[in-house]
């Protein structure tokens, strides 16, 4: 057998899987480089999937076309993720001008950070912060005013697809749902802690679950009997056991529906998700330079209604010049091309081009 020569790189075997096809998120190596497998990714993307740790950005054109990035402009995306719709916004900067991309999630903004040095966005048009976008009015304060402002608030595909992270009930894991993993609590703790009625409202609260109460007394009935609920699974095999009254034709569809509200009623609570999001619209008005263009993407009707109430609450006091009177769906082909687009809603809002920030504050003072 040939000796591996000094300085030369050891070779790395493919991940082996059963079957034809990976099913497994590690086993998906090609998916996972889409730099370097680009037909494959394709494919997965043209069947209407997103390949495993990437994540497809959502309503592109029409957050440019309200946008309306010039060249020399100064932006936030408060959202990075995966970097997509920062990718399109810097291109729209064309070499001038500031972007100002924060994310909470300290694993993925890494990734993200090189992947968009690599395609030559470096410190000179485009500075990565790892920072919740409730502290919005802070970056403000040492980069602003804005002229424009994304946010996308929904969960990336690389975290719910990663099973690491415990973000999906499909894929065994430790139930954490942590946008941040360093810091908080992961869901398993809270499920230790809360008591029922704490559970229960806080499943209706988040996701509206028409089986709150049953699910919440078999959480603290397992609690009860010393099992512990600490994976994605075994939540789902719980929240399984609740419904398991219901008819045997219905309750398959009803168990898979009311696991992904559980999930999502957790990931919540987990990252006070919609206190962030609140107190992030109250700032918004202060980061933006007037005529300030705002776009959000929101993924469920909770997330909307404090968006639209925002909006419209600000328009009426005149620190918005406009909103948007209808909520902006993606196209049916975009769905059709990406599934994970369905749920998503776009709204957006101006900021007043004679109003500052003096003004705004008085406004908060009052309300």
């Amino acid at each position: 057998m040939e000796k591996q020569t000094q300085g030369e790189q050891p070779h790395h075997r493919r991940v082996r899987y059963k079957g034809t096809h990976p099913r497994k998120y590690s086993e998906k190596y090609k998916e996972l480089n889409p730099e370097k497998y680009k037909d494959t990714v394709e494919k997965v993307i043209q069947k209407g999937s997103t390949p495993a740790g990437m994540h497809i950005p959502i309503c592109v054109k029409e957050i440019l076309d309200f946008l309306q990035i010039q060249p020399g402009m100064k932006g936030v995306d408060a959202t990075l993720g995966y970097g997509g719709h920062s990718r399109e916004m810097l291109k729209c900067l064309d070499g001038q001008g500031h972007l100002y991309a924060l994310d909470v999630d300290p694993i993925e903004i890494i990734k993200t950070k090189s992947r968009l040095n690599d395609l030559g966005y470096g410190e000179d048009i485009l500075t990565v912060l790892h920072r919740n976008f409730l502290h919005v009015d802070e970056v403000a304060q040492e980069y602003g005013p804005f002229q424009f402002l994304l946010a996308d608030l929904g969960v990336s595909s690389m975290q719910i697809d990663n099973p690491e992270r415990g973000f999906s009930y499909k894929n065994e894991g430790p139930l954490d749902l942590r946008l941040n993993p360093r810091a908080g609590v992961s869901a398993a703790e809270r499920l230790r802690e809360m008591g029922r009625d704490e559970l229960t409202w806080m499943l209706k609260e988040n996701s509206d679950e028409p089986y709150a109460q049953e699910i919440a007394r078999a959480v603290i009935s397992e609690r009860r009997k010393g099992r512990k609920i600490e994976t994605t699974t075994r939540l789902a095999e719980v929240v399984a056991g609740a419904l398991s009254f219901l008819p045997e034709n219905e309750r398959k569809d009803a168990v898979k529906k009311s696991c992904a509200r559980v999930f999502q009623a957790l990931r919540i609570d987990v990252n006070s998700e919609f206190e962030v999001l609140e107190a992030f619209l109250e700032k918004l008005p202060s980061v933006m330079a007037p005529g300030g263009r705002i776009a959000i993407l929101t993924f469920h009707s909770g997330e909307d209604r404090l968006v639209k109430k925002s909006f419209k609450e600000l328009r009426r006091a005149g620190i918005y010049s406009d909103v948007a009177a209808e909520v902006i769906r993606p196209s049916a082909e975009e769905c059709a091309r990406n599934s994970r687009a369905k749920s998503a809603k776009l709204r957006w809002a101006v900021r007043a081009a004679d109003f500052y920030a003096t003004g705004w504050e008085a406004f908060r003072i009052h309300s």
